[in-house]
């Protein structure tokens, strides 16, 4: 057990992408696959940026940034990542995060744009304005 005093650093995390406070007491748990994101694009200063739209990656029930052209269940937009998490040193580490899927985004603020079929997927829980 490491008992030592030590100091962690926390970045602002951006959340202007939300487009009421409705559904966010209500996220759900979800694991990220680290390997299936960019680290320039989605986590360029140490931390998954909050708004990613994430999909499901069919063969281990983790969570991975949604591509429109996947063909892993990633082609199926399925929320978005609630707050910042911290990313790991290595892309073999997964981390947890709190998915959002109810509510309002507004989608001009998202750090990742989202195509139609992505916005068709969750058309019943989601509302782009």
């Amino acid at each position: 057990m490491d008992l030592s005093l030590t100091t962690q650093t926390y970045g602002v995390d951006d959340q202007s992408w939300l487009g009421s406070e409705h559904g966010t007491q209500a996220t759900e748990p979800a694991t990220l696959d680290t390997s299936a994101f960019t680290a320039g694009t989605h986590y360029p200063d140490g931390y998954f940026k909050s708004g990613i739209p994430l999909g499901v990656i069919t063969a281990t029930g983790k969570y991975g940034p949604y591509q429109g052209d996947a063909t892993d269940g990633r082609e199926t937009l399925v929320g978005f990542l609630f707050a910042a998490v911290k990313a790991p040193s290595v892309n073999t580490v997964d981390v947890a995060g709190a998915l959002f899927t109810h509510g309002k985004v507004r989608a001009a603020r998202l750090p990742v744009a989202v195509d139609a079929a992505g916005q068709a997927d969750v058309a019943g829980s989601i509302r782009f304005i």
